[in-house]
Parts: C-alpha cells; structure tokens; sequence
C-alpha cells in the first residue's frame, strides 16, 4: 500500500493546521537555549515539511523524522540539523535524549498504538513530553459511507476485513494513559469546519489518507480497474449527497483528537 506524497500534499493547509496546534501545547522554549531539547522525534512523519519546522523552532536539537513510507520520506526536506529515517512505529522506541516526541496524524494506523504507548511513556527521560494528533472522524459520512459501501457490492469479498471502524480512543481514553504514566497531561478534541475547493473534493482528501487501503485491495484483485472504478463511482455519489456544494466550496467537518503530556 504505497503513499503518494503528491496527493497527500494537495491540502496541505487543512493538514497542517492540527499539527501546528498540537506543538503550540509542548512548553518548551524556542530557539536554542539551556532548556532546549537534545532531540526531537516526529514519529510518523510523512514527507517531512512539518518536521522542518520543529527543527527551526529548536534549531539546537537533533530533530529526526521517522516514516514507514520511502516514497514519503523520498520529498523530505535535506537541511542541516534535521534527518530522516525509514522504520516502522511498531518498532520504535524513546532514546534517553529524546526529550520532544511528536506523532501527528500517525497512529491510527498503527492498531496496538494503544498498548505500545504505557511502554513509550515510561522509556521517556524526565522531563520529555509527548504529543500525539489522531483523526476522530471515523464515524463521519465520509468513512461510515466508505465502510458500508464496500460491505455492498461485487467487490465485497475482497474488502471484507480491510477498513477499521474505530482505532482510536477518545480525548479521555488517551489522557488516561497518560496520567497513569505518571505524566502531567491534558487532552482535547477540536472539530475542524474544512473549506474544501474543486470538484468531489472529499473524495480527493480520503485518496490520500483513509480511502488508500480500499484502493489497493480493489487494483490488486482486479488489475483491469473496472472494480475500482465502479467502487469509486458509488462512493463519489454518496459523498456528494452527504457533502453537498455551496456557494464558497464543500465544507468538510473533520474531529481531531489530542494529548500532550510531560514527565516529570
């Protein structure tokens, strides 16, 4: 299931939103002081654009973005002080100088994210903070349509097991987990009212993130493309009824989930 970091990239405003809200919460100074971080991790960093602005906002610290994807990490960005590396989240663990981990968007598609994190939180040195960004919207039209539509139809057999239904936790479930790591934490949601231009443009978002698994099942099972066309067709349908056009675009409201913890 390969990554198209052009596709990714094509809102990168709308993406890039919750990421910057998410590292406004990490209460460590900018710039390249005493207290600065020795190291910054982006965990799941994609194609790298965000993780450039933690280096330049912790210009002292080795920041280092890890991704499972090397076509992503193929448009990361070459710059002193920053560096990337390909490996899977599953496999990652805190190093004793990784004193900012930050994962945005990344971990719900890693399914044991939520047994793995006690083990991530209680390996960070003192005084680290993790912060974490998830999608909340699996119940939305977008992903409830996607999931029924797959269960209804020839390629049914074939989608059968692909989609998840709910990874991720609630706002509560997450500052649990931190809080009984011994972490000082909040946690939030905010809801996003996303103004999206151009034609079936929801369609063109879940492309590039949560309608990716669907499309590689589909090419694989039927490589002329005639199932993967009349999928798309159906669901394009059903995204337009459930997101009708306006005067100013489409809007696409999108739940984010977040926590943001320090160890003491």
């Amino acid at each position: 299931m390969r990554w198209d970091p052009s596709r990714y990239a094509a809102f990168a405003d709308d993406r890039a939103r919750p990421f910057h809200d998410l590292v406004a919460q990490i209460a460590v100074p900018a710039g390249a002081g005493p207290e600065a971080p020795r190291r910054v991790v982006d965990l799941g960093c994609g194609p790298g654009t965000l993780t450039a602005t933690l280096a330049a906002r912790w210009p002292s610290a080795s920041v280092v973005g890890i991704d499972s994807s090397a076509e992503m990490l193929a448009s990361a960005p070459a710059q002193d002080g920053l560096a990337f590396e390909l490996g899977t989240i599953e496999h990652w663990t805190p190093g004793p100088t990784d004193d900012v981990v930050v994962t945005n968007a990344a971990l719900q598609w890693v399914p044991s994210h939520v047994s793995l994190l006690p083990g991530w939180l209680d390996a960070l040195p003192s005084g680290a903070w993790f912060a974490m960004q998830v999608p909340g919207n699996f119940g939305s039209p977008s992903h409830a349509l996607m999931r029924s539509i797959a269960a209804d139809g020839p390629w049914a057999d074939v989608l059968d097991g692909v989609l998840r239904t709910d990874p991720v936790l609630d706002p509560a479930g997450y500052l649990g987990i931190m809080l009984d790591a011994g972490l000082e934490a909040r946690a939030w949601e905010t809801t996003y009212a996303q103004l999206l231009p151009g034609s079936d443009p929801v369609l063109e978002w879940v492309r590039g993130t949560g309608l990716r698994p669907v499309l590689a099942a589909l090419d694989t099972a039927d490589p002329s493309g005639d199932l993967t066309a009349a999928y798309t067709e159906r669901y394009a349908a059903a995204l337009r009824a459930a997101y009708p056009a306006g005067t100013h675009g489409t809007v696409y409201p999108f739940r984010r989930v977040f926590a943001v913890g320090r160890k003491p």
